[in-house]
């Protein structure tokens, strides 16, 4: 699928303004219902797999979810992170594969069909000091007696030339955040491949990747990881893993039989100052993500990177009634499906919730 066509189906959304099923106010009702409150069972704050599963299972629970999708919240299109992926390979279902922004629009619509009222909008802040919450947006408050959070987490990226979107980079057309993710694509098979980090992520995403490269360099801007020794040892003990210490990428070209992909990086040696090619056909950022959590302002419990803690074997938070799903408390699996499934364990979780506060009864009819 080219470039474009990858882009056509956000392109129509944006074109045709579809910002459905929230309502399609005119401008003077718009302006009436600025600021307006309106009260719900459960307020669903994302856009990914992890907020259109529990929105699935709230509005066939007849919970009457709204659900706050965001307008480039963290720099990401509704839809979250799969909104910036090509080819979606491993989302069972598909066997011939999706692309992202369509897997997306399609989660959306089944959110629409069942009642989920979706407002395009970014929530700025929240109030769980007292219940029912306070969820507030660009344009709305909603007081909702449950909140799941869906927020998601970005892959950090690095810049520099032809790292980025658009004709002159290669994103999504070698390089990539998710070697678990992308790495078994056709592109990648028994060709040199590169992974930019020192940590734990870097080691385990290098270590995968030699299942389909034929080489796989690490590359590391210092002369030591931070990963831990077992992490290190196993990459370093494999034969198709090759470190470059003390190596920063300045720019990433394109194959020279293909233009369209990518065919290596110039590597630079932040000590001698050298610059140098190395031929690869994928590169991996594994540099760390950054979860979506900072419009909390520190009304939940975070773990040291920022992550929402949730009570082992559920979604429950810290503050009774609020509940976590997705990449927003999962810093280790970070796929779609797994999204998913805790999507929908935030919903049953609220049910639960809901009907132990006794709101199904009508307390806010």
């Amino acid at each position: 699928m080219s470039y474009k066509n990858k882009l056509r189906p956000l392109i129509r959304r944006l074109v045709r303004l579809d910002f459905t099923p929230a309502a399609s106010y005119s401008s003077s009702s718009a302006m009436e219902d600025y600021q307006k409150l309106l009260k719900t069972k459960v307020c669903i704050i994302g856009s990914g797999p992890a907020a259109h599963t529990a929105a699935i299972y709230a509005a066939r629970a007849e919970l009457k979810p709204i659900l706050f999708e965001g307008w480039m919240a963290n720099g990401i299109a509704p839809g979250g992170q799969l909104t910036t992926t090509s080819e979606v390979e491993n989302f069972p279902g598909f066997p011939d594969g999706i692309n992202g922004i369509e897997l997306m629009d399609r989660c959306r619509a089944q959110s629409h069909r069942f009642g989920t009222e979706i407002f395009t909008e970014t929530v700025n802040t929240v109030d769980f000091s007292t219940t029912p919450f306070k969820v507030f947006a660009e344009s709305r408050t909603v007081i909702a007696d449950s909140v799941i959070l869906a927020t998601g987490a970005v892959a950090k990226r690095l810049e520099f030339t032809g790292s980025g979107e658009g004709a002159n980079g290669f994103w999504n057309r070698g390089i990539s955040a998710c070697a678990v993710c992308d790495g078994a694509a056709p592109i990648f098979r028994n060709k040199p491949l590169a992974v930019i980090g020192g940590g734990d992520s870097a080691m385990e995403e290098a270590t995968f990747l030699t299942k389909y490269g034929s080489m796989v360099y690490i590359i590391h801007r210092r002369d030591s990881f931070r990963a831990s020794k077992i992490m290190q040892q196993r990459a370093l003990d494999n034969p198709k893993i090759k470190v470059l210490w003390n190596s920063v990428v300045e720019e990433a070209y394109a194959d020279e039989t293909n233009g369209r992909v990518l065919g290596g990086l110039k590597v630079k040696n932040v000590v001698t100052g050298e610059v140098s090619n190395l031929k690869a056909s994928g590169l991996f950022f594994a540099i760390g993500h950054e979860p979506a959590t900072k419009f909390l302002g520190g009304q939940l419990e975070l773990d040291s990177d920022g992550y929402v803690v949730t009570k082992p074997g559920t979604t429950k938070t810290s503050v009774r009634g609020v509940f976590a799903a997705g990449d927003v408390q999962d810093k280790k699996y970070r796929q779609a499906v797994t999204a998913a499934g805790t999507g929908c364990m935030a919903a049953l979780d609220a049910e639960h919730y809901l009907q132990e506060i006794g709101s199904q009864e009508g307390k806010m009819d």
